[in-house]
């Protein structure tokens, strides 16, 4: 994923079948065969892997192997005599195309949480195994509750026995690391530990456990490949209040660049030298993030007799405000991002009416235009393309048996982004094909509506991002509709295309938008078995101007993305004039950003597609 020019057949986004009720049907009797050897009697198995990943390594995806469900988000437990998978309502449709129904019973990951299950139907005195490698303390918990109430007992297991039946495991990630330039991160790596060793001083902290691969990525301004779509090194680090530090890492991915990149005051070591470095840590006062960090550890330094701090990784806060120089690298990237969309989009325009292209097709002619740029890196997801009813699933996925006809008459959803050396971008457009009905207008200009209402808004400092959910939604709701999802989510910088802490949802958090931080904005509908819609913006928090007589500081969102938004799907008599203004106005500097870039044809259509409504 790291060639100059990304231009490899080998990069190109996968459409075999990923997962499959296959999985299930195989592998689920072979797990219970080792449950019954350690005398358990079920086994609690998360999406997650032992750095708390959302996208998996192929060699840590367990659920997959164990259920065939490859989506980003699930739980599975599975019992001597039940098997139960819990998605949310992203997944409702996937779960059942890639779960065997003979042997999965599916719940709400939302309604009907995992641990609340357990407790309502486990029967008291069970034994229920998990592996401390793959939950937080804060994840665990709510299990350990559960199990107290009920009566069951859980059992932190030594050896995953998804890991004993899985005989052809793929190889563990080895890709090399890279040096991530002051030229993109604004500030170099020794300044970065040197802030957060002030700051474990402060607090009288000896040292930091860092072993989200994000944070390592930040902290050290290195790169990898470990992870699908994310450019991250798996491993670990501790760093000291003395602004010492030891990377953990495999030996065969730290090349002669990445040591003198950094320095003497980092200290690079095997991963297997971690666990015995942190019982060394006896007596030590270190802090952990007990929502990023894996319970084993947690666990490991109690029995090492070090005194834990439960608190934030530090890199999360600074790592989410992103500095000048990040906001112009994303900014670029999204120029860079933008001009492929254009050409996109026009090509679209003009070859969908034949009812020729499919889902994959237009996949793979987004995924050509981006690869235009020198600086795309890889994809930073991959991309969901659904045509007409597959719409209609947020987080569907093509493959080459689900592959769908676009047609007239029908919406279309492109859901995609970049990884650049940059900045990583993510946008959602729906468009048109042909004539839609009057039902599908009403829709996505109430999704618009939202849109437009959470990018215009000013709020003051320090506002959580669940108290503007509601903007998003109201034209949804004064129709009677919603979504199942969250609005926003945050974004890095040439990081995780989902990162938080920020996010814009219906869920109570108080995490302020502070200046800096990205996020999306997508509100969506979905109308299951027929279409769906969503428009999806990339936006970051910026000062905004106090009105005069104002007293309290404000924010507001800027854009990033730079792409058109469909106009022939609006029912312009919902629309307010602000609305329109707002439209034209955006669509007037997607022309002028966009457009010098583009041949003749290319820039003509976007014309066609900006003018003034």
């Amino acid at each position: 994923m790291f060639e100059d020019k990304a231009k490899t057949s080998e990069n190109l986004q996968n459409f075999d079948i990923c997962g499959g009720p296959q999985y299930g049907t195989k592998n689920v009797p072979l797990i219970r065969g080792e449950l019954k050897k350690a005398l358990l009697d079920g086994l609690l198995i998360p999406h997650e892997d032992e750095w708390q990943n959302e996208y998996l390594p192929s060699s840590h995806d367990r659920l997959m192997i164990a259920s065939g469900f490859s989506g980003s988000a699930g739980f599975a437990i599975i019992m001597q005599e039940s098997a139960h998978i819990f998605v949310d309502g992203r997944y409702t449709e996937q779960v059942i195309v890639q779960t065997d129904a003979n042997i999965f019973k599916i719940h709400s990951l939302i309604d009907e949480p995992p641990y609340a299950w357990l407790e309502n139907n486990v029967s008291k005195g069970a034994k229920i195994g998990y592996d401390p490698r793959l939950f937080t303390p804060d994840a665990i918990n709510s299990f350990e509750i559960a199990a107290k109430n009920s009566g069951v007992e859980l059992i932190a297991l030594d050896k995953n026995p998804i890991d004993l039946i899985w005989k052809d495991r793929p190889a563990f990630p080895s890709a090399l690391m890279k040096p991530h330039s002051t030229q993109f991160a604004g500030e170099n790596s020794a300044s970065k530990i040197a802030r957060i060793a002030e700051d474990l001083s402060n607090g009288q902290n000896d040292c930091a456990v860092l072993t989200a691969p994000m944070a390592l990525a930040w902290v050290f301004n290195i790169r990898g490949g470990d992870v699908s779509r994310t450019p991250l090194t798996l491993g670990s680090a501790i760093i000291n209040k003395d602004g010492t530090s030891s990377l953990y890492v495999a030996p065969q991915k730290v090349t002669p660049e990445v040591r003198q990149h950094l320095g003497n005051g980092v200290t690079i070591k095997t991963e297997e030298e971690f666990e015995p470095d942190l019982k060394s840590l006896n007596g030590k006062k270190v802090l952990v993030d007990n929502k990023t960090t894996a319970a084993y550890y947690f666990t490991l330094l109690d029995n090492a007799g070090a005194t834990i701090v439960k608190g934030q990784d530090p890199t999360i806060l600074p790592r989410a405000a992103k500095n000048p120089t990040e906001i112009d690298g994303m900014q670029k990237a999204h120029n860079i991002d933008g001009i492929a969309m254009a050409r996109f989009l026009a090509w679209f325009d003009e070859n969908a009416p034949s009812g020729k292209l499919t889902e994959i097709d237009a996949c793979q002619k987004l995924e050509e235009f981006r690869k235009l740029a020198p600086e795309l890196k890889d994809l930073s997801f991959d991309s969901i393309s659904g045509a007409g009813e597959h719409g209609a699933l947020p987080h569907y996925r093509v493959n080459v048996e689900t592959n769908a006809p676009i047609l007239n008459g029908s919406l279309f959803l492109i859901d995609s982004g970049g990884q650049y050396d940059c900045g990583t971008t993510d946008i959602t457009r729906t468009i048109s094909v042909g004539e839609i009905s009057d039902e599908m207008k009403d829709r996505f200009t109430r999704v618009l509506k939202g849109h437009i209402a959470l990018s215009r808004i000013k709020f003051p400092a320090n506002t959580p991002g669940c108290m503007l959910d509601t903007l998003a939604r109201a034209s949804l709701w004064d129709g009677g509709f919603d979504y199942d999802h969250g609005t926003g989510h945050g974004v890095g910088a040439y990081l995780g295309v989902h990162e938080g802490p920020q996010r814009i949802a219906k869920v109570l958090a108080n995490v302020p938008l502070i200046e800096g931080m990205v996020v999306s904005n997508e509100p969506g509908f979905y109308k299951a078995g027929a279409y769906g819609i969503r428009i999806e913006n990339l936006q970051y928090v910026t000062k905004a101007e106090i009105p005069e007589g104002g007293e309290r500081p404000m924010h507001r969102f800027q854009t990033l993305t730079l792409a058109p938004i469909d106009t022939r799907a609006i029912n312009f008599a919902l629309m307010t004039r602000e609305e329109i203004q707002w439209l034209n106005e955006y669509h007037n500097r997607v022309f002028r950003e966009i457009g010098p870039h583009l041949n003749d044809k290319d820039r003509d259509w976007l014309k066609a597609a900006t003018k003034e409504v």
